[in-house]
């Protein structure tokens, strides 16, 4: 086993984090990064540090032929002892990302474009442009807009049925395997260039998504009928753009969550167990009752976006109270 393997090894068995070593060496994530990707090899004093902190000989760090120090598994601080994860288990659930990632992202795609129909029928019918009464533009589009619900409700409970295997893995410590770490970033590696590429493709499409609606209004801001229009293509550059954000963040997760790093280190997954089922639950259960309170499908999938951001500042919040 060489240094990097060793230092992977030792610190997941500790229970830290790439940032909770980085803290207590005095060095920065990325260093920490550097010496666990074989990028880089620390310097004698840190050499010694991690002697220290590890309890472990320097001999066993600088030397590849001797044997892992027997050492008590790492232990999170509600006392549950480190899930170890096989090289074959990680290599499975890393595919289930892959497959996974296209079939929510189509049903995230379905969810925001289900109101498009009703929206356009609406405007339609108001103008004159179609010979349907309003009672019956209003169940055509409903019908389209549930049929598109229950499509993409199918494919959640599809994809999560398969990955509730791996439901540990989100909330759990983990201890994986020798050379887990390194398959992990191996692939990383080779995904980062695309994986940043669709995202800012994805948040490109959401910030530019007003633009048409903004558009008709200058151009026939006295129809109501190019305002259907252009709340429709809100729906479409969004669906679009926020399409390619899962597809593109849900296989991203998945290392993130094997190397413990990100929104998937230890002290966030114990603020997730606590807060993140009762703010989603919240959430949709708002977002159902204002939208079919008012009816107003076309406006209340502003929920979704506004809810991820604020979801994004409370879990930054919980990692400062928690800290």
């Amino acid at each position: 086993m060489i240094l990097a393997d060793k230092i992977i090894d030792l610190r997941k068995k500790a229970g830290w984090s790439q940032e909770e070593l980085a803290e207590k060496l005095g060095v920065s994530r990325q260093s920490v990064s550097k010496w666990e990707g074989a990028q880089s090899i620390p310097d004698m004093n840190k050499i010694l540090q991690l002697s220290e902190l590890f309890g472990v000989s320097t001999d066993y760090l600088l030397k590849d032929s001797m044997e892992a120090p027997e050492i008590v598994p790492a232990q999170d601080e509600e006392g549950e002892g480190a899930t170890f994860v096989s090289m074959e288990e990680a290599n499975a659930f890393l595919d289930y990302k892959q497959d996974s990632a296209p079939k929510i992202a189509l049903g995230v795609l379905l969810c925001i474009l289900s109101p498009i129909t009703l929206i356009l029928l609406g405007g339609a019918q108001e103008s004159g442009r179609i010979v349907l009464t309003e009672m019956q533009a209003a169940m055509i589009g409903l019908m389209v807009l549930l049929l598109m619900v229950a499509g993409a409700v199918l494919l959640f409970v599809l994809t999560g049925m398969k990955g509730s295997k791996y439901e540990y893995l989100e909330k759990n410590a983990l201890d994986t395997a020798y050379g887990v770490s390194g398959m992990v970033r191996e692939r990383m590696g080779r995904e980062e260039a695309d994986h940043t590429r669709r995202i800012a493709v994805g948040v490109v499409l959401c910030v530019l998504a007003s633009i048409p609606l903004f558009a008709l209004l200058l151009w026939r801001g006295d129809d109501d009928w190019y305002g259907c229009l252009g709340v429709s293509a809100i729906l479409v550059l969004a669906a679009v753009g926020v399409h390619i954000l899962v597809k593109a963040s849900i296989p991203w997760g998945g290392y993130q969550m094997l190397l413990e790093q990100g929104d998937y280190t230890r002290s966030a997954k114990r603020s997730n167990r606590k807060y993140s089922g009762i703010y989603w639950g919240i959430v949709t259960a708002g977002y159902l009752a204002a939208s079919f309170i008012t009816n107003r499908w076309d406006r209340t999938w502003i929920v979704w976006p506004v809810a991820g951001v604020l979801y994004g500042v409370l879990a930054e919040v919980v990692k400062l109270r928690d800290k």
